[in-house]
């Protein structure tokens, strides 16, 4: 098993134990998109209370990757995934994070 897969296989389990269904190729899509990212400790995860990383999530992953349009709609949708994950999980996996957010926007296709 590849670095990537384990990586994958840990998404899929965190997001059953969160209790989210998910569509394995989208979630493996996004993971492989992110990079080398996922293999560093702070890179791979999002803190949800940091307005300066929420502000990157905004700026480099939904306005730019996703071509989406800066609007309180993406504050929104950003707060809606934190609240999917638990405020209190202290893992909140960037892959599984992006996986809501482009979901959460129909930009599936992107992938």
């Amino acid at each position: 098993m590849s670095k990537l897969d384990e990586k994958i296989a840990l998404y899929e389990s965190e997001m059953k134990k969160l209790g989210i269904s998910f569509d394995a190729d989208l979630l493996a899509k996004v993971t492989k998109g992110l990079g080398p990212s996922i293999y560093k400790k702070d890179a791979e995860t999002v803190s949800g209370s940091d307005p300066k990383e929420l502000a990157t999530v905004k700026n480099n992953f939904l306005i730019k990757k996703l071509g989406l349009s800066d609007s309180p709609e993406l504050d929104a949708a950003m707060e809606k995934a934190v609240e999917t994950m638990g405020k209190s999980n202290r893992n909140k996996y960037r892959a599984i994070f992006y996986y809501i957010l482009v979901k959460e926007f129909g930009k599936e296709s992107i992938y």
